[in-house]
């Protein structure tokens, strides 16, 4: 299993939610963090919490829908000389659900892609060339289980699309210490998941969080958060390391 202590991660949308509780789980594991929402001042709470927890952390803020903000936050980073060695792509949009969903708008797509697919990967891109100059990374994007529902189109499509171009730029990691895995937190009561949700939050660790800590050097995997509740770091990431499938 990884040793996380004295690395750095980025989370994105680590302000509320799952993002938030990744944060503090990745500080209690000795990880430095970068913490990224919207608004860098939404940030401010789990930035103390975590420094509380003896580690280094910092805000960045950007609008995921717009990529220049996006590559502006990246730069940011590569200014402040921090080594991202763990991406954990955590932020999403759930753009409509349409129950007229022959009259979908254009705009769902246009939107969604964005901040689902486009921005997480432009994310990746960015930071992959120096993980590979050292040596190591972990990247984990935020996938969805959504399937055969017309009504959440924008949204699934989008994460279909992330799960394509993950397990494909992965595959040219493959047997690297760099790996591109994918999570599926389940439907959890989030702002996003809604309050009728059957899901905690807390229910989704640590199984969104294992592709950051598995060590096979195998990517393209999707881990289903909920396969993993109730486990300890260490009897998760073992599972993880026997979870082969490629979807």
């Amino acid at each position: 299993m990884v040793n996380v202590k004295g690395k750095w991660a980025l989370i994105t949308g680590a302000s509320r939610g799952i993002g938030y509780l990744c944060a503090i789980f990745m500080a209690k594991q000795g990880c430095n963090l970068v913490l990224h929402s919207r608004n860098s001042a939404h940030c401010q709470k789990v930035a103390e919490e975590v420094k509380a927890l003896g580690v280094e952390a910092y805000t960045v803020e950007a609008e995921l829908s717009d990529m220049e903000q996006v590559e502006r936050m990246c730069c940011e980073i590569d200014e402040k000389g921090t080594p991202i060695d763990i991406i954990l792509n955590n932020a999403g949009l759930q753009i409509a659900y349409r129950t007229d969903y022959l009259s979908t708008p254009a705009s769902d797509y246009d939107i969604s892609f964005k901040v689902n697919t486009t921005a997480p990967m432009m994310i990746c891109y960015h930071f992959l060339p120096a993980m590979k100059e050292r040596g190591f990374g972990r990247i984990v994007n935020t996938t969805s289980g959504i399937d055969l529902e017309p009504e959440q189109a924008g949204y699934s499509g989008a994460k279909a699309a992330l799960n394509k171009v993950t397990r494909d730029l992965g595959k040219n990691y493959e047997g690297t210490d760099v790996t591109m895995n994918l999570t599926d937190p389940g439907w959890c009561r989030t702002d996003l998941g809604g309050p009728k949700a059957p899901n905690s939050p807390e229910s989704a660790l640590p199984g969104v969080l294992v592709g950051a800590f598995v060590d096979d050097k195998k990517c393209g995997r999707i881990f289903s958060a909920q396969e993993f509740s109730g486990m300890t770091l260490e009897e998760a990431v073992a599972k993880a390391e026997k979870h082969a499938g490629v979807y």
